[in-house]
């Protein structure tokens, strides 16, 4: 059997710390060296990336560099796409490594398993030595931050699932499933996905293939892109026509009932009684989830647990809320509404 051609597509823009590193392990990739094209789309980086691509691609002739001037991922994977040969396309992200078995695993389960996407689970590590940025790594791979997103919590064997970071895909299901919707900043994978899905199309998520990837470092960065991640929800199933899962209603149910308690306590005369309800219920959750991580890890890093968990639900839910009321109330459009988004 011939071994398929795969085309790597890598979304870069400002990813000076990670790029490297990034196209060193998908370089060391046990696939064969000449059935293997590696495509960076860089978003018109200026903080050194240009100059490590440059580099890198003096030094490997399968590796070439696109311009984005879009910007934004959905762009670079279409720009990807259009310029690729191979018969297999991979999104690999910039801030990620990825073991050598990476690529012929994803590939032999695309092939075997009648799939329409398959993706590997994800090691979520601290973008920093901090224990903001430890703390922010561990909610990212935790239930009580991520629920069941089993690409971020792990699991035990192979499994069909809603979504997989990045992908695998044969080029006929891009094809026939169409590019990817540059209307959305975020969450275009998670429409792509639906879409898949609404088509008959299954998603594989396997076990054994693990990616690093690192979080963002600060609480600031972590509500920014969970925010961006609610906000463009909404939008993404009104897009693929396909209804959200119950529990992606949850953080905007907690933002909802945070809102609607500070209300009761400023107007009405039985007080403040759904706001201590929903805090006191919220914080023994959060607490709860964070005394195991106390005993193992150290106070420090369990006080900025206790911080990371709220940043991202209250983000989320403020971002979903917003992205309901402007999308399916408004009926707007995001380019309307939506400033470019920051690094």
């Amino acid at each position: 059997m011939t071994t398929a051609f795969v085309s790597v597509i890598v979304p870069c823009r400002d990813e000076v710390r990670f790029i490297e590193r990034c196209l060193a392990s998908i370089s060391a990739t046990t696939h064969p060296r000449d059935r293997l094209e590696i495509i960076v789309v860089d978003g018109m980086s200026d903080d050194g990336t240009r100059e490590v691509l440059s580099r890198a691609a003096a030094r490997d002739d399968r590796l070439t560099v696109l311009d984005n001037p879009a910007l934004i991922a959905p762009a670079a994977m279409n720009l990807g796409i259009a310029r690729a040969v191979g018969g297999v396309i991979m999104r690999m992200d910039a801030h990620c490594e990825y073991p050598p078995e990476y690529i012929p695993t994803l590939v032999a389960a695309l092939d075997q398993s009648g799939a329409a996407n398959v993706g590997g689970v994800t090691q979520v590590l601290p973008a920093a030595d901090t224990p903001v940025a430890r703390a922010i790594a561990l909610a990212l791979s935790h239930r009580a931050g991520v629920g069941n997103s089993y690409f971020r919590i792990g699991l035990p064997s192979r499994r069909w699932v809603d979504t997989v970071p990045f992908g695998c895909w044969k080029r006929e299901t891009l094809e026939r499933g169409g590019l990817f919707d540059e209307s959305l900043p975020r969450n275009q994978d998670d429409e792509f996905n639906m879409r898949l899905r609404r088509a008959g199309g299954r998603i594989l998520l396997l076990p054994d293939v693990v990616t690093r990837y690192y979080a963002r470092a600060t609480l600031r960065q972590l509500g920014r892109m969970f925010f961006q991640y609610g906000y463009y929800k909404p939008l993404a199933a009104l897009r693929a026509l396909t209804p959200l899962r119950p529990r992606q209603f949850a953080p905007a149910a907690l933002v909802v009932a945070l809102i609607l308690g500070v209300l009761q306590a400023l107007f009405m005369r039985t007080g403040a009684r759904l706001l201590e309800v929903t805090v006191g219920a919220y914080a023994a959750f959060v607490v709860a989830a964070a005394l195991p991580i106390a005993l193992r890890r150290g106070l420090a890093i369990a006080l900025a647990f206790t911080a990371a968990l709220p940043t991202m639900h209250v983000a989320y839910g403020l971002g979903f809320l917003r992205g309901v009321w402007h999308f399916a109330i408004l009926k707007r459009a995001p380019d309307a509404i939506t400033p470019q988004l920051s690094r």
